[in-house]
């Protein structure tokens, strides 16, 4: 492993270097196109398009929509496209063959595509640069354009949080969505969806390029002459799925995109079908979902028959089991067994004479019984609302409407929680995220933690990492990690340098692992008179507009992972949001405020923004605090980089007990002895660089555990 890292480290500097001259030859013609009026710069997307069409004729077209091309006006293309043999002859006499055969031609016609972008990459990427600097007021550093090769050539862009990876993916979108072959732009939430499509739609407007949005329960194209009567929808129309889908570039999270494809494939009459194929994918926390959701199903499902009885039956039954004496619990491996001893118990009070006798369905009830009485925590793996079991995701620590644990585990926690017992489903249509993502032509990703994983996104997926200069040098301070013996000691010192932090002005991000945790430790904050926001999976709808502030003087925030991913804090505020914060106190939105009034309080918003920035840099910038570690170093790292973006100060630190789940599970015996030795109370904390050493250890076995499992 050390090994590889060494190898990924040493290329990685000279792909970098690579692409430098790319860069050069794209700072050069900025000076041409910021002399183009706004028709000109439209005008290029055609030129570019043609340019294409000339070079590569009818390989825009996917292969299985193409006719044998005659007598064209691509002679060139005619030359590229291998003339193909009896597929009907070869399909009878060995399919298997044809198969691989179709696969390398749409390899080798891919590989002739992106030649040919490559020759347009200088012009597309000033193009996109020039639409962002007149739309936006944003004008690409040059790392950024480096992303955008990356990105381009089907890699991944490892970035630092703050570095503006929303940036960077249209560069590489723009330009493969010359092809007309449509280009997906992955993120992890709908807003997110939703909010890039409508600031992106702006920069692709203005070239002359379309933009969709994929929701759960919606779907829009950016127009900006749309008539929105909420703001949240500004410069989005209300379309079909299909319609969406027809645009350049399509904006939406991997469930939807998923979901869509599985849809797909069980309609009668192929004209229902949304999706036109699946040519290139830009995936945002790229991590997240091609490493910890990779075999995570995606199931469309049917209703079975199954009595609810039993569930309930089995949900009274299993608290009174005893862990140790009637199950064995495996916290490491999530598991739990039934004893014996609690097998006798169980065949007692359900009156049977042996519970594995015949279609062990009373053995399955029990066995899911025992793994959401002893196994799953509300409010840590999933929350109850509106009368429902709703799954939390355990890495961002954002709710997943839809979502259902299977083999009757969701029904046996609805059981526990006394809610309604939905119906356990037949499967009609399941991909796990792994195969769903291999079947793009082309595949690239976007991150700020990517290259602890990158043996595994080369070995599974075949995409290489490369990690992207920050445009300017990091200064955080990341101190050693604090471990107590005990919890109490661990909160009463969070408590402490929370309330100390937040005297001196600074403000601070709380890193907390569940929801349960999260108000534990808002309780504790309330007490000790500390104002402070909760953003966690009961809140998410309230998530923009608390990140957006978090970054202020004073600004206290208790989050689960979800603040990690998707989302950046600006030291002082965020003066868009502030503005809108400022027009709705006056009774109008940013909608329906005339351009002067909106002006005014965007200009107050950043004197007010300016001011505060300058306060927080002096008191030392964002404070980021840690309360557990996860077990993937990328979820710690992701919390660490809200702080220090785009050379900003800031300082990070974890504080840990030996009773956390991580370290009971894997550390605790070794530091355990270490602290008894050295006589440590419950109130003292160890710092010592070779216990992060240890917990790295640590976190590094469950990595390779997980990835063994995701082969």
């Amino acid at each position: 492993m050390m090994k590889f890292l060494s190898r990924l480290v040493d290329s990685n500097e000279r792909e970098v270097r690579r692409l430098e001259p790319l860069a050069a030859d794209i700072n050069a013609l900025e000076t041409t196109y910021s002399a183009l009026s706004d028709d000109e710069l439209m005008a290029k997307t055609a030129e570019l398009r043609a340019r294409l069409r000339d070079a590569v004729g009818e390989l825009l077209i996917p292969a299985e929509l193409r006719t044998a091309h005659r007598n064209g006006d691509s002679p060139e293309a005619d030359e590229m496209i291998e003339a193909p043999d009896d597929d009907s002859e070869l399909t009878a006499r060995d399919p298997a063959a044809l198969v691989e055969r179709r696969k390398e031609q749409r390899k080798r016609e891919l590989q002739l595509i992106n030649d040919a972008l490559d020759e347009l990459l200088p012009d597309a990427f000033a193009a996109v640069r020039e639409a962002m600097r007149r739309a936006l007021g944003k004008r690409h550093y040059d790392v950024q354009l480096l992303g955008g090769m990356v990105l381009h050539r089907g890699q991944i862009a490892e970035m630092k949080t703050g570095e503006g990876k929303t940036f960077v993916a249209p560069l590489a979108a723009y330009l493969n969505g010359l092809t007309g072959r449509g280009v997906h732009v992955v993120t992890v939430n709908d807003y997110l969806a939703k909010r890039d499509a409508q600031w992106i739609g702006l920069v692709f407007h203005r070239l002359g390029m379309t933009v969709g949005s994929i929701q759960h329960d919606a779907a829009y194209v950016f127009d900006p002459t749309f008539p929105a009567s909420d703001e949240r929808l500004r410069d989005l129309r209300p379309v079909s799925r299909q319609e969406a889908y027809e645009a350049d570039v399509t904006y939406g999270t991997n469930n939807e995109f998923g979901f869509d494809y599985l849809r797909d494939n069980l309609v009668i009459d192929l004209s229902e079908r949304v999706q036109r194929g699946h040519f290139f994918a830009v995936v945002d926390e790229v991590d997240n979902i091609l490493i910890d959701e990779a075999r995570t199903p995606l199931i469309i499902s049917g209703t079975a028959e199954e009595s609810a009885d039993k569930y309930v039956q089995f949900a009274r039954l299993a608290p009174r089991l005893q862990p140790v004496e009637d199950y064995i619990l495996d916290e490491k491996f999530r598991q739990v067994a039934i004893t014996e001893a609690g097998t006798d118990k169980m065949e007692r009070w359900l009156g049977v004479d042996n519970m594995f006798d015949n279609d062990f369905s009373l053995a399955r009830h029990l066995e899911q019984a025992l793994k959401a009485e002893a196994l799953y925590k509300r409010d840590r793996d999933y929350v109850v609302k509106d009368g429902e079991v709703v799954i939390v995701d355990e890495f961002t620590g954002r709710l997943m409407p839809g979502r259902r644990w299977s083999e009757g585990l969701h029904q046996a926690i609805e059981a526990k929680e006394g809610v309604k017992i939905q119906s356990e489903s037949q499967t009609l249509a399941t991909i796990t995220f792994q195969n769903y993502f291999r079947m793009y032509q082309k595949l690239a990703g976007m991150t700020g933690t990517a290259e602890t994983e990158g043996e595994e996104f080369s070995k599974i997926y075949g995409l290489e990492v490369v990690v992207i200069p920050t445009n300017r040098a990091m200064i955080r301070d990341d101190f050693a990690d604090l471990v107590f013996r005990a919890q109490q000691g661990k909160w009463n010192a969070v408590v402490d340098e929370i309330v100390a932090e937040h005297e001196l002005g600074r403000p601070i991000l709380v890193g907390t692992v569940s929801v349960e945790i999260s108000e534990m430790l808002s309780e504790l904050l309330k007490r000790r008179g500390v104002k402070h926001n909760v953003l966690n999976a009961k809140f998410h709808e309230r998530e923009a507009e608390i990140v957006a502030q978090a970054g202020r003087s004073d600004a206290v925030t208790i989050a689960t992972n979800m603040a990690g991913r998707g989302t950046d804090i600006l030291l002082g505020g965020n003066p868009e949001m502030m503005a809108a914060e400022i027009l709705h106190k006056k009774g109008t939105s940013v909608l329906d405020a005339e351009p002067e009034e909106y002006r005014a309080a965007l200009d107050e918003a950043k004197r007010s923004c300016d001011e505060d920035r300058d306060k927080v840099i002096a008191a030392g910038g964002l404070h980021i605090l840690g309360t557990e570690r996860h077990e993937a170093r990328r979820i710690d790292n992701q919390l660490r980089g809200r702080a220090g973006r785009q050379g900003d100060p800031g300082s990070s630190r974890f504080y840990l007990s030996l009773e956390d789940d991580l370290m009971r599970r894997f550390a605790s015996e070794r530091v355990s002895s270490i602290m008894g030795r050295l006589g440590f109370d419950d109130e003292t904390a160890l710092e010592s660089p070779m216990v992060s050493r240890t917990i790295e250890g640590a976190q590094t076995r469950v990595e390779g555990y997980n990835f063994d499992t995701r082969k």
